[in-house]
């Protein structure tokens, strides 16, 4: 629904005045929520279901619920499974009158006109939740895969070579792109996707999406519809359609069935068009607590103390994906009590936490880390959270603070925990002051876990234990596991991720040699003689456990 209908009937019912229509508008564009949300936030409406009631009074229409209905063949084969996956068109009832139906857009009159049209029947509106219509059309059309395919058939553009002159936003704002624009997004989603990739090459169009690490490919549509599908992002994304000659980064927030997720969105242009990715940030994963991790105890215990510290810094490091982020706010969640105050330097901010004061970084107007850092020192803080510790200023300002009595969580990009401390000293920082504030690094990765549906015990060959760092004498009697591949893990074999940890605690022998300026490899051999298990050993460990497989610890670290 456009928001400016919805806006115009709260504002014709006396519910908003001018004034705050005008607000509300601007935290749309500025915020990135849909409009429902932001209303509730402004206590129009107690939550963003609550819109419905009043549109279905500005329609004069009847609100039903949903819940338990399930409409029988004979109502379905009223309206064919493509045109109701097109129009958002859920048939509820068949009578004299005419055909009832819930519409995922009530608000636009040119869906009941081209039902009318086609159907050769009286339309009758009744009004749901557009979330609970899209999940009944799905339940009564059979599954995401099939959707996909109604709408391509839908889809009757020529190509654009042949169109000449086009109006791209007209197109980018068509139903059947809109529609088959959103069904891609609600599949991989629905899936578990982290990001999703619109890849325009010269003869195809391909749609990848992420899922516990791997890519898989969707079914594409014809390459000519490139353009409009790409634009129709950048429409939703609050971008410049009309530039596509240099990178632009924007921002998608979507009801995804009932819960909300954000997406940040990422152009490139290439060679044959602009690429595009979106980042999916699942806001419901703000729920993960630390125990949720998978984290070994003697790691977890470790982890809630320095947290509690009163001063020092914290450093999780690893590959982009590694999970760093979620592995901090699990931590935060742990010290998010009323009694302490909390800041977070982010670039951007990934998710809204309650009780945390969250900053987004912006490096083009000048909002730098370092300078959000400095500002932050006047803010009375007791723990810091900086997105990453990129340059020189950052690091030493991140050392200041903790040496003035704030504890400092951050992140690196290095291979292994002793690593982030050579990273430090070579970005300029004193040796001395590393070694005085920093109290532990936690180098993470993320592998794919075994689908349990259809794990299975095998022999793997001598060339893989050879890779493994393993003898057959070491190993004993313990035995290895790989996933056969069902249709839970689509084949795949591997079902969701955990995961891999390396803890480097830096205690007084270790300050000694970061004083001294000692390379890595020393670091790293005094912190495995004092306990450290490294990154491989935890691998060992899940694959013994019949967690993963070897191939995937060998990729990994």
């Amino acid at each position: 629904m456009e928001n400016s209908q919805l806006i115009d009937i709260f504002t014709n019912r006396g519910l908003i005045d001018q004034y705050l229509a005008a607000d509300i508008v601007q935290e749309v564009e500025n915020s990135g929520k849909e409009l429902a949300e932001i209303l509730a936030d402004y206590e129009v409406i107690k939550t963003a279901d609550d819109i419905w009631p009043i549109i279905a009074n500005e329609l004069r229409c009847g609100m039903v619920d949903l819940s338990n209905f399930d409409p029988p063949p004979e109502l379905t084969s009223l309206i064919p499974s493509g045109m109701a996956r097109l129009h958002g068109a859920l048939p509820i009832n068949v009578d004299n009158e005419g055909l009832t139906v819930c519409l995922v857009d009530p608000l636009n009159p040119q869906v009941i006109e081209d039902l009318r049209f086609a159907l050769g029947k009286e339309i009758i509106l009744a009004i749901a939740p557009d979330h609970v219509v899209e999940k009944k059309i799905d339940e009564a059309y059979g599954g995401q895969g099939q959707a996909i395919d109604d709408v391509l058939g839908q889809l009757e553009f020529t190509d654009q070579s042949e169109q000449g002159n086009v109006d791209v936003e007209a197109e980018a704002n068509s139903a059947p792109i809109v529609r088959y624009v959103d069904l891609v997004l609600y599949q991989a989603i629905n899936e578990g996707a982290s990001d999703i990739h619109f890849e325009p090459f010269e003869s195809d169009f391909k749609i990848r999406y992420r899922v516990d690490g791997a890519l898989y490919e969707m079914a594409p549509p014809p390459a000519h519809l490139a353009l409009p599908i790409l634009s129709r992002i950048k429409v939703m994304s609050s971008m410049n359609i009309a530039e596509k000659r240099l990178p632009q980064d924007g921002r998608i927030v979507k009801h995804i069935g009932e819960k909300q997720v954000d997406m940040r969105v990422s152009t490139l242009p290439t060679q044959h068009g602009e690429s595009v990715v979106l980042r999916v940030l699942d806001r419901s994963n703000i729920n993960l607590s630390l125990d949720m991790l998978g984290m070994p105890p003697a790691i977890f215990d470790y982890i809630n103390d320095t947290v509690r510290k009163p001063n020092g810094i914290f450093i999780c490091t690893g590959p982009t994906g590694a999970g760093k982020t979620t592995t901090l706010y699990a931590a935060l969640k742990e010290i998010n009590t009323i009694d302490s105050k909390l800041l977070t330097a982010e670039d951007p901010v990934e998710y809204d936490v309650d009780g945390i004061v969250q900053v987004p970084v912006n490096e083009s107007i000048g909002m730098t880390f370092s300078r959000v850092l400095r500002a932050f020192l006047r803010q009375d803080p007791d723990r810091i959270l900086i997105g990453e510790i990129r340059d020189l200023d950052t690091a030493q300002i991140a050392i200041q603070a903790s040496l003035t009595g704030h504890l400092v969580l951050s992140t690196l990009h290095t291979n292994d925990a002793p690593g982030a401390v050579t990273r430090l000293v070579d970005m300029g920082t004193e040796p001395f002051l590393v070694a005085a504030s920093l109290e532990g690094v936690l180098a993470q990765r993320l592998l794919r876990t075994i689908c349990k549906s259809c794990r299975a015990a095998y022999e793997p060959n001598e060339a893989l234990l050879t890779q493994l760092g393993v003898t057959s004498h070491e190993l004993g009697d313990k035995e290895f596991y790989t996933g056969r591949g069902c249709d839970v893990c689509d084949q795949s074999g591997y079902k969701g991720r955990r995961g891999l940890f390396e803890l480097l605690d830096v205690t007084d022998p270790l300050r000694d040699l970061i004083t001294e300026k000692a390379p890595t490899v020393v670091l790293k051999q005094k912190a495995i003689e004092l306990g450290m298990q490294t990154l491989r050993e935890d691998g060992l460990r899940n694959i013994y456990e019949g967690s993963t497989t070897i191939e995937e610890v060998l990729k990994y670290t």
